[in-house]
């Protein structure tokens, strides 16, 4: 061992310190929008946040869903909103709405009352037309009995006139006609012809004609009228019954409820008459 040579000691290892804990790494900030400028607010950065909006398809359907909610809810506040409002008006109001109510009532009732006049005089008009046809027609028949040209029945009485001796002269004939009609004659024929206004008689005894055609006896007249006024206008003293016997003729009469008359006349039209109507 070299003298020179110094022993090596070991000197003491140098005490070490605990480190310090690690702080954590600051949080890292996120990168602002590209159109957001760091000089931007915070007003500013919210509206950007919420505008434009990113809608989905579930909110969406969410949102219609309470849209509807709320139209349903409105509708039925506004329901009993107004029902609310009848109860919480004041008596005034109450009392014009009645008022109201009560003309609109009355305009309603008179429109009523007016279509019902209208309809009771379209068929008031439409009776008043069917009576005046019916007076139409029943006049028409009348006339058209007296002119001949409708056959008649109805009560009245059967003369026949005999004459064996062929004394009875047109005039006599005649002579009847004017009894009957004087005591209410309303349709007669002799021998199968109409007597009618301008009925004439002619020719000579035993040879006589009614409105040109040959009649002979026995002469028999059908007439409708009254029986109990048709018969004594012929029996009456000087009548007809009586000048007929006197010129050896027979005459009967006998009353019957139905006499037919249905010898027609042609419907001749006047030539120069007209009626005063047209």
């Amino acid at each position: 061992m070299n003298s020179e040579e110094k022993p090596h000691r070991s000197s003491p290892e140098p005490r070490r310190e605990p480190l310090p804990p690690l702080a954590p790494p600051p949080a890292q900030q996120p990168d602002p929008p590209a159109d957001e400028s760091p000089s931007q607010t915070g007003r500013q950065r919210l509206r950007a946040a919420v505008w434009p909006p990113r809608v989905t398809r579930a909110q969406l359907i969410v949102a219609v869903l309470l849209f509807v909610l709320g139209l349903g809810l409105a509708i039925q506040v506004r329901s009993n909103s107004d029902e609310s409002a009848l109860r919480g008006a004041r008596q005034e109001d109450l009392v014009r709405i009645l008022d109201e109510l009560d003309n609109r009532s009355q305009r309603l009732a008179d429109e009523k009352q007016r279509l019902e006049d209208q309809r009771t005089e379209l068929e008031s008009s439409s009776d008043q037309a069917e009576e005046a046809r019916k007076q139409t027609l029943q006049k028409e028949q009348q006339l058209g009995i007296l002119a001949g040209t409708v056959a008649a029945q109805g009560p009245g009485i059967t003369l026949t006139i005999g004459d064996p001796s062929g004394t009875v002269e047109p005039d006599m004939l005649l002579d009847a006609i004017q009894e009957l009609r004087a005591a209410g004659a309303e349709a007669i024929q002799v021998n199968g012809v109409r007597v009618v206004a301008d009925t004439f008689f002619s020719g000579t005894a035993g040879d006589i004609e009614v409105d040109g055609k040959r009649v002979s006896a026995p002469y028999t007249f059908e007439v409708i009228g009254k029986p109990q006024d048709l018969e004594p206008a012929l029996n009456i003293p000087g009548g007809v019954v009586q000048t007929l016997e006197k010129e050896q003729a027979t005459a009967t009469v006998e009353r019957s409820e139905k006499i037919i008359v249905d010898a027609l006349r042609p419907a001749e039209r006047p030539d120069y008459a007209r009626s005063s109507s047209q």
